[in-house]
C-alpha cells in the first residue's frame, strides 16, 4: 500500500507577495534620501564654486576689457602672453618664498603649542582662547602694528637688532626682508589657529597608549614623536592642505603692508607682489583687463593644486613608519 503525498508549493499571502505602499516608500526613502539630504551642498557648490570657475575659464579664452563693451575671442593667447611674462613669474617667486618662510615655522610652532596646551594646565581654558586672539584681530590694524614694528628708522625690529650690533634692515624695500617682516605676520596670526586644529585631534587620542608608553619608559619627548605625531598624520596632511591654499593666496598682508601711491605692485620694484596681488592689477585698476586676470586666476588654481599634492605626498612618505611602525608595536624605549 502506497501513500502518495501532495506536492503543491505552499500558499503565499497576497499581502507578503506584493510589497505595500508603505513599505516600497520606505525602501524609497532609505535608498534616496542621502541624496536629498547632500543635494542643497552640492547645488550651492555648483551655483558659487563650480559656475565661477567655469566662467572664469571661459572669460581668460577673450579679451575682456572691463571698460569697453566688444570682447572678442583670443583662444590661449592670455595663458601665452602670461607665461611669457617676467612680471608673473616674479610674484609666482615672491609667493613661494612666502608660502614657505611663513607655513613652515607656522605649523611646527603650532604643533609644539597645541602639545602645551594639551597638558594639566591652571586656567587652561583662558590659555585656549588667548591663542585664538591675533586670529580675529582686523588684519588691517595687524598690518598697521607690524609696519611700525618693522620701520626702518624708529621700528622695534631694527632698534634691537642694533643693539646686537646689526645694521638697520629695510624691510619694505628689501625683497627677502619684506618676505620676512609678511611671514611674521602671517605666522602671528595663523599659528593660534591650527594649534586649536592639532589640540582638537590630540585630545582624541586615548590615554591609555600614553599610559602604557610611560610604564614602558618613554618620555614625554618619545611619547610626542612616537604616539602623537604619528596618530596626528591625518590632522597634519588636512592643515598642510588649508595653510597651502591660504599661503598660495595671500593678498591682505603685503597689500596692507606696503604703501604709497601703488601698494598693488608689493613695493617699488614688486618686491613682495603675490599672484592675487598681480591678478587685482591686471585684472582691476590700472589695467582693467578682466582676461589677461582671468588667465593669472587659472594658473594661481593649478599651481595650488600641484603644491598641495605635492605637500600631501612628501608627509605621507614621511610618515611611512606611522602609525603601523614601531610606536604601535609598542617599542617605544
Amino acid at each position: 500500500m502506497s501513500v502518495q503525498l501532495d506536492a503543491r508549493p505552499p500558499v503565499v499571502p497576497a499581502a507578503a507577495a506584493r510589497p505595500t505602499r508603505a513599505h516600497r516608500l520606505s525602501r524609497f526613502d532609505t535608498r534616496y534620501s542621502p541624496y536629498l539630504y547632500i543635494a542643497p551642498f552640492f547645488l550651492l557648490f555648483a551655483v558659487f564654486g563650480v559656475y565661477p570657475l567655469g566662467y572664469t575659464f571661459w572669460v581668460s579664452l577673450h579679451d575682456w576689457d572691463l571698460l569697453g563693451s566688444d570682447h572678442p575671442f583670443v583662444g590661449a593667447e592670455n595663458y601665452t602672453r602670461l607665461l611669457a611674462d617676467a612680471d608673473f613669474w616674479h610674484a609666482v617667486v615672491n609667493t613661494l618664498g612666502i608660502f614657505v618662510i611663513s607655513t613652515v615655522p607656522q605649523l611646527l610652532a603650532a604643533l609644539w603649542l597645541a602639545n602645551l596646551l594639551n597638558r594639566s594646565l591652571r586656567a587652561r581654558t583662558g590659555w585656549r582662547m588667548a591663542v585664538l586672539v591675533p586670529n580675529v584681530t582686523s588684519t588691517a590694524a595687524v598690518a598697521i602694528v607690524f609696519g611700525v614694528l618693522f620701520g626702518r628708522e624708529f621700528g622695534m625690529v631694527n632698534w634691537l637688532l642694533d643693539l646686537v650690533g646689526i645694521d638697520a634692515i629695510n624691510w619694505k624695500s628689501d625683497r627677502f626682508a619684506s618676505w620676512v617682516a609678511i611671514s611674521t605676520m602671517v605666522d602671528w596670526r595663523w599659528t593660534g589657529y591650527n594649534a586649536l586644529i592639532f589640540l582638537a585631534a590630540m585630545q582624541a587620542i586615548p590615554r591609555d597608549l600614553y599610559e602604557s608608553a610611560a610604564i614602558d619608559g618613554a618620555n614625554r619627548a618619545r611619547q610626542f614623536w612616537s604616539i602623537t605625531v604619528p596618530l596626528l598624520r591625518p590632522t597634519i596632511i588636512f592643515a598642510v592642505i588649508i595653510s597651502t591654499i591660504g599661503g598660495l593666496q595671500l593678498f591682505t598682508e603685503p597689500r596692507l603692508f606696503h604703501s604709497g601711491t601703488n601698494p598693488i605692485r608689493g613695493g617699488p620694484l614688486r618686491e613682495s607682489q603675490t599672484v592675487t596681488m598681480y591678478m587685482f592689477e591686471n585684472a582691476f585698476a590700472p589695467h582693467y583687463n578682466f582676461g589677461y586676470g582671468s588667465a593669472v586666476a587659472w594658473l594661481l588654481f593649478a599651481l595650488i593644486a600641484v603644491v598641495a599634492a605635492v605637500n600631501v605626498l612628501i608627509i605621507r612618505r614621511l610618515g611611512g613608519q606611522t602609525p603601523g611602525g614601531r610606536a604601535a608595536k609598542g617599542d617605544l624605549r
